[in-house]
């Protein structure tokens, strides 16, 4: 029997390929908003972090949401995600 494919996802914060289910998605939906996709079913462009913090601190320090979503992102909106992955952990 042929083994299913799993789809693999790049970290934003420590660049390693995971796979999907791993992986927190982070969505910029068709108003522009951007929010935590714990889900993974939210429409919009998505980009993956692990679910541990240091790597969400990362992708933030390095700009790779802003490069990602090639938008500016208000510091609220980071504060506001991180205090819901730190609720998920």
């Amino acid at each position: 029997m042929k083994q299913k494919k799993l789809p693999m996802r790049m970290c934003l914060g420590c660049g390693e390929m995971k796979p999907k289910k791993e992986l927190i998605r982070v969505v910029k939906n068709k108003e522009g908003q951007i929010a935590l996709d714990l889900t993974g079913r939210m429409s919009g462009r998505g980009a993956y972090i692990c679910k541990d913090k240091e790597c969400f601190r990362k992708a933030r320090k390095a700009g790779r949401f802003e490069k990602s979503f090639e938008c500016r992102i208000e510091p609220e909106i980071f504060d506001s995600m991180e205090a819901e992955l730190s609720e998920e952990e």
